[in-house]
């Protein structure tokens, strides 16, 4: 579904990008997991919490430091920095606010077209939650994708 946006995704606050980045993240955990043969839905939604808890998503940003672009870099503290009003009892605040900062640039990325960012970022994740070590050549330094323009 493609609809024209009334605000462009870099001038939306930084909670509605972590909203629409959250169920899109979702999706790409759900879809990842199917591909790989799970078909218990216990299985598959044990396994998806690894992937969306805010404890991973911190960890994923975190990854990404010294590798994103200049707008990626605003969003992501934007996200950090946004007061949502309340936290999660079984979560501490700063995961929390990393995990909302993650969320955000999902949302900004999948706003902006950018699905091979998207791509390259999920690969991250599922490469940290799988326990598998991040690779040089998996981000690309700002580089490699077109920057503010829709894959």
């Amino acid at each position: 579904m493609t609809k024209e946006l009334k605000t462009s995704p870099g001038q939306m606050p930084a909670l509605v990008l972590a909203y629409i980045g959250d169920a899109i993240y979702e999706v790409y955990v759900r879809q990842y997991l199917i591909s790989r043969g799970l078909t218990k839905v216990s299985e598959l939604h044990k396994r998806s919490v690894a992937f969306v808890n805010a404890a991973t998503q911190a960890k994923i940003v975190h990854a990404l430091e010294g590798k994103l672009a200049p707008d990626e870099v605003d969003v992501v503290k934007r996200g950090r920095n946004a007061k949502s009003g309340t936290v999660p009892k079984n979560m501490g605040v700063i995961d929390y606010r990393y995990g909302t900062a993650f969320e955000s640039l999902f949302g900004y990325l999948y706003l902006c077209g950018k699905t091979k960012r998207l791509e390259e970022i999920f690969a991250l994740a599922v490469r940290l939650v799988e326990g598998q070590e991040c690779e040089k050549e998996f981000l690309n330094d700002g580089e490699g994708f077109d920057e503010g323009k829709a894959d």
